[in-house]
C-alpha cells in the first residue's frame, strides 16, 4: 500500500495552485473588478469591429 512520492508531488502541486490563485486575488477588490471589467469592453469592441467587418465583406 505504498504510494511512493506521488503524495509529496500532489501536495507540491497544489501548493503552486493555490500560490497562483492567492495572486490572482490581491489588492484592492474594486479596483481589481474594474480592471477586470474595462479588459472584457475592450474585448467586446474587438469582437464588435470584427463582426461590422465581416457583416461589409457580404
Amino acid at each position: 500500500m505504498s504510494r511512493g512520492n506521488q503524495r509529496e508531488l500532489a501536495r507540491a502541486r497544489n501548493s503552486k495552485k493555490a500560490q497562483a490563485v492567492k495572486k490572482k486575488k490581491e489588492g484592492n477588490p474594486s479596483k481589481r473588478l474594474e480592471e477586470q471589467a474595462e479588459i472584457m469592453r475592450a474585448k467586446q469592441r474587438a469582437a464588435d469591429e470584427r463582426k461590422a467587418l465581416s457583416q461589409q465583406k457580404v
